[in-house]
């Protein structure tokens, strides 16, 4: 996922070029979906030092990734009208001073995850780390135009973590909530590649739209849209939701499935950026219809028997 904030004309304040280095908007997103894995994991609330722990723990690595990755492309992201306000795009954070920033948040965040939680989850949120910052940014991104796909592997980890966080093991249900990020990644960029296009020829990147075309690019976001959709009936099917669920998960699979659709028809900016925000609220509500489900559902059922 990819942030928006507008850049002042004004150098931010150093505090405020640190905050800007860990993606505020994108973090917000992952840690969301790790607390959904937390909440998930258990019956009934959870403990909520383990759980305060286990977000707090997520949050620093997620943050440590998102500077780093600020690091690495730092001069991509000055050909990029989207990200050329970042710190260290402008030169305002040099590279010690950036990677020192994020050392520190990844090894505290790997501490508060190994001492509060439990090894297992330090160790996934620490691979999750090595696959978004090293694996994605460093290798996959620059090289294929599958980078989103392959790297998306990384991004979807967030329920994982906190479901590990909880149980001290990897369950299927969290497992199906990252198959359910990893199908919803490629949709989610490339509806925004198809109308930054040349933002990223600029930058060199190797993008789907850039590689392949922009109708190839539109029918992909079509298919995996489709693919996604059934996935997301997978909770049900499984026995992870109930009702409240699946009619949320039908609701919006239908909406993203006619965005992709009328997309791949009838091509427009606008469009795609539509399609690109939509996406956002379509992971966002789809999960909180999850967690909804997951605490009404059962009282629901006791009030009809």
């Amino acid at each position: 996922m990819s942030t928006s904030l507008a850049a002042s004309p004004a150098a931010l304040p150093r505090w405020a070029q640190y905050y800007a280095l860990t993606k505020p908007r994108v973090v917000q997103l992952i840690v969301f979906c790790a607390l959904i894995g937390v909440l998930l994991a258990q019956p009934g609330w959870p403990d909520w030092r383990l759980a305060g722990a286990a977000t707090l723990g997520i949050w620093l690595v997620a943050s440590a990734a998102a500077a780093f990755n600020c690091l690495v492309e730092q001069q991509i992201d000055s050909r990029m009208k989207r990200t050329a306000w970042r710190p260290t795009a402008k030169g305002e954070l040099t590279t010690p001073y950036t990677l020192s920033f994020s050392v520190l948040l990844c090894g505290l965040g790997s501490a508060v995850l190994y001492f509060w939680v439990n090894p297992l989850t330090m160790w996934l949120t620490f691979a999750t780390f090595v696959g978004y910052a090293v694996v994605y940014t460093v290798i996959l991104k620059p090289l294929t135009p599958q980078n989103i796909v392959i790297g998306g592997a990384s991004g979807a980890m967030p329920p994982v973590l906190g479901w590990a966080a909880m149980t001290g093991e990897v369950g299927p249900e969290s497992l199906m909530l990252c198959l359910i990020i990893f199908l919803w990644t490629p949709p989610h960029f490339w509806a925004l590649a198809l109308y930054r296009v040349e933002d990223y020829r600029k930058a060199g990147l190797p993008m789907l739209p850039i590689t392949h075309g922009p109708e190839f690019t539109r029918l992909q976001v079509l298919l995996y849209t489709v693919v996604l959709f059934a996935a997301t009936l997978l909770p049900f099917v499984y026995g992870m939701s109930g009702w409240i669920y699946l009619v949320a998960a039908v609701v919006l699979g239908v909406l993203f499935t006619l965005y992709a659709w009328y997309l791949w028809r009838d091509y427009s900016d606008l469009l795609a950026r539509k399609t690109f925000r939509f996406s956002i609220w379509h992971l966002s509500l789809l999960f909180a219809a999850l967690l909804v489900d997951h605490y009404l559902n059962p009282w629901l059922i006791r009030v009809v028997s």
